[in-house]
């Protein structure tokens, strides 16, 4: 899942970037309003953490034009201006969630999670597959009565793979959800992560559509 964090303060930004990123969130970092609508034209994001007191472009700005263009994007939005008044604006301009600094990060990660839940109808963080049950927010992967030893990247393309069961899924549209902005990805990544899915939920878990992408068949 792939996270725009709308954030001018170098310090907030990158305590969260760090935070999303160890939570499992592909996460790309803009510091200024003219980055994150360029970001937002170019790359489809899960859900978009947004600050409101950007330089270039105002974050409520950004959120008025977002919803004028009809997309339904999670928005999630960090900021100073935490009044009654300001949060209500806010939500009527068309965010989904709203939190005032200074925040708890913890709390931040599972209100993502709880956005990004919403947006794709699903009720827990719990994602199952014949046997397997992979638990979001305790990052576990359980196969039967087996823990999976998963690496972080295996652990995100297999939650991809999950979220869209029976929808084969093109080699770069995973490498958008799984890889952010500053993260090197090599030819043969995803092909890599793929194979040590299969060692590890059998050859037959993940299905090769040839010229097309890769699929996990509905159980």
């Amino acid at each position: 899942m792939r996270i725009l964090l709308a954030e001018d303060d170098d310090l907030i930004g990158s305590g969260l970037e760090a935070a999303l990123r160890n939570a499992g969130f592909a996460v790309d970092w803009a510091r200024d309003g003219l980055h994150v609508k360029l970001s937002l034209t170019t790359t489809p994001y899960d859900l978009l953490i947004l600050d409101l007191g950007l330089p270039s472009i105002a974050g409520m700005d950004l959120l008025m034009s977002l919803r004028a263009e009809g997309k339904n994007t999670p928005v999630l939005v960090l900021t100073a201006r935490d009044r009654a008044t300001d949060r209500i604006l806010g939500l009527d301009a068309g965010a989904d969630d709203y939190v005032g600094k200074p925040f708890d990060v913890p709390e931040v990660i599972s209100r993502c999670r709880a956005l990004v839940r919403r947006s794709q109808n699903r009720v827990s963080d719990v994602l199952t597959w014949r046997d397997l049950k992979v638990d979001q927010s305790a990052h576990s992967a359980v196969l039967g009565n087996r823990c999976l030893p998963l690496t972080n990247r295996e652990f995100a393309v297999l939650v991809h793979l999950l979220t869209h069961v029976g929808r084969p899924q093109k080699k770069s549209k995973i490498e958008e959800s799984v890889y952010g902005w500053d993260e090197e990805v090599e030819s043969n990544a995803i092909e890599v992560h793929i194979s040590g899915l299969r060692k590890k939920l059998g050859a037959d878990a993940i299905r090769t559509i040839r010229g097309v992408g890769y699929v996990m068949e509905r159980a």
